[in-house]
């Protein structure tokens, strides 16, 4: 059996190897080299034959050194291994400023870029040469239209902090303070913070999850004056960030950010709110199931039956390899590559950070994969979802170069849930009919909560935006009914709108990140389409491939291009959606022979 904490050891071979300081110190100098060259001779604004020199030399700079990657990857990933390193936190805060001061010294370089003179642009767009740094070079343009002078933007960063962040962190300080009496599901009452009743309002118990409820409705009743000046003030910080950059509409800007046009988002947006009647259906179907008339609010995500558990780590890995095997060779040899070099840390353990992600940094540092496996169904799908990352990563790294190793928000969740999915699957083939239903209900919940729900978030999100610049204001009232309108709507008659709920904005987080939840649904209906791709033809994994290759050499709407698919088209993401409603139509058919309905 294979060790199951990393081995950083590629990366340096303790937290005092002398390699450090040599690894820092040859970063250092490489950056003060490019700056000197550089940063006075801006003869590569002007020259093609000198731009190109010095953007071979930038993406050689970023592949192998970076701005001090090597050493701030390394103590990031020891103190998520031991958080109760004080040591190790002070290494990662004093590389990770050391870090900080060798990006400003080469900021100067993509700034300059971006800012290209039209005719020069045109020159570089049109050289065969700058192929591979293409459209790096387009994103740098497209952005530096909408950039200010320097000082105008230092301006803008220094005040994020008192318009946008200070009170967006006011609230959940707040409202993490917040304890109430309820009931817990050992029958005793409890004083309970915000967090456990988060998680408790899913208890398969009634009365457990009643209270909850209860108990949160009561905590942002109290906080919804402070949530609605906060929001109006960021709603105020936004609107005047946008008019001095010219955006044309309140999600331009995370659009350009996450590579993705606006018609395309559009296009997704309007395919999954003409079929919230498959939400709807999901809740009818789920509440027969529980036996109830219909859901409240907060019962939206009460788990059905009971799901598969007991997996070793062994047996999960075995399992995930063989869909991974089935699928493509090369995906299951990269698994393998992650297991046998120990790049995978599995187990839960104290110090260690909870929950599970997928990391790297640089074209030369490795991917390292944590998980927190305690042999539950959610922690099988978990690796193949975190490993599904590393997959993506690998193609990639043996694709780009360093200016295009990446991706954007918009498909960053395509290879993790493509992977995730075919897991699901294969355990509902060996699983009898009752664990099935289970499954499938399980699998809904992920679906309808990823897909109709984060884009019934972005419509609340988005009239929120349009309805504060045309009044100036927003009530904690007009924002609550703006936000039931949107939940009502795909939820459908079967979940009641219940008092109280008209305040769960109140805790959303997401809203004050601005318009980034359209990608949960776009990263799994893209998923869904090309796992529909792969089983009418298994030979089209080559283009699953070729996409999560590609990286950010090309927009997702043009990569998809290539493979003969227009994403801004409606049928494309309707592709997705129907493999959600087929799923239903199984489970409803399956859940009538067992009876339950």
């Amino acid at each position: 059996m294979n060790k199951t904490t990393w081995d950083l050891s590629s990366l340096f071979a303790s937290d005092s190897d002398p390699k450090i300081t040599e690894v820092r110190a040859e970063s250092e100098k490489r950056v003060h080299e490019f700056a000197s060259k550089w940063q006075k001779n801006q003869e590569y604004l002007k020259n093609t034959d000198v731009l190109f020199e010095a953007l071979t030399e930038y993406e050689k700079l970023n592949r192998e050194y970076g701005t001090g990657e090597f050493a701030g990857f390394y103590f990031w990933l020891r103190s998520v291994q031991d958080q109760n390193n004080s040591e190790v936190r002070g290494k990662l805060a004093e590389v990770t400023e050391w870090g900080t001061k060798l990006g400003n010294e080469i900021q100067f370089f993509s700034m300059n870029v971006s800012k290209l003179a039209p005719e020069m642009r045109a020159k570089v767009l049109s050289d065969s040469r700058f192929a591979p740094f293409r459209h790096y070079l387009e994103r740098a343009f497209i952005f530096a239209d909408h950039l200010l002078s320097e000082p105008e933007e230092k301006l803008l960063n220094l005040k994020s902090a008192p318009s946008h962040t200070a009170w967006v962190e006011m609230t959940e300080r707040l409202l993490s303070k917040e304890e109430r009496e309820v009931l817990t599901e050992d029958g005793t009452v409890k004083k309970v913070p915000f967090s456990a009743l988060s998680s408790m309002i899913s208890s398969t118990q009634k009365p457990v999850r009643d209270s909850a409820a209860a108990g949160i409705n009561d905590m942002l009743a109290k906080l919804s004056d402070v949530a609605e000046s906060e929001v109006n003030a960021i709603l105020a910080d936004k609107k005047i960030n946008d008019e001095l950059r010219h955006y044309s509409r309140p999600d331009q800007g995370r659009h350009l950010s996450d590579d993705v046009a606006s018609e395309v988002v559009d296009a997704l947006v309007a395919a999954v709110s003409k079929r919230n009647d498959i939400s709807a259906r999901y809740y009818v179907l789920k509440a027969k199931l529980l036996g109830l008339p219909k859901l409240a609010y907060h019962e939206r995500t009460v788990e059905y039956g009971k799901l598969p558990s007991g997996y070793s780590y062994d047996s999960a890995n075995q399992l995930v390899e063989k869909v991974l095997s089935g699928l493509d060779a090369e995906f299951a040899e990269i698994f393998k590559r992650f297991v046998v070099s120990n790049q995978i840390d599995a187990l839960p353990r104290a110090g260690k950070e909870s929950g599970a992600f997928c990391a790297t940094q640089l074209l030369s540092t490795p991917t390292y994969i944590l998980t927190n496996f305690t042999g539950k169904l959610r922690d099988v799908t978990t690796i193949a979802h975190e490993v599904g990352h590393g997959i993506n990563n690998e193609l990639m790294r043996a694709k780009q170069n360093s200016l295009s190793f990446g991706t954007p928000t918009s498909t960053a969740e395509v290879a993790s849930t493509f992977m995730e999915d075919f897991v699901l699957e294969e355990l509902e083939h060996s699983a009898d009919d009752e664990a099935r239903l289970a499954l499938m209900m399980a699998k809904l919940n992920d679906d309808v909560s990823s897909i109709f729900r984060q884009v019934a978030c972005y419509k609340f999100e988005t009239n929120l935006h349009t309805e504060f610049r045309a009044k100036g204001y927003l009530s904690k009232e007009e924002i609550g009914k703006i936000f039931l309108r949107e939940m009502a709507a795909y939820m459908g008659d079967a979940v009641t709108q219940d008092p109280g709920s008209e305040n769960w904005w109140v805790y959303w987080s997401h809203i004050r990140r601005f318009f980034y939840v359209y990608s949960y649904a776009s990263g799994l209906l893209i998923s869904k389409s090309l796992q529909h791709s792969v089983r009418a033809d298994k030979k089209f994994i080559g283009k699953v491939k070729e996409f999560l290759s590609a990286g950010t050499c090309e927009s997702p709407k043009d990569i998809f291009a290539r493979l003969g698919v227009d994403i801004a088209d409606a049928k494309f993401w309707e592709a997705g959606i129907a493999e959600v409603e087929n799923l239903l139509n199984e489970t409803e058919i399956l859940a009538k022979k067992l009876g339950k309905i």
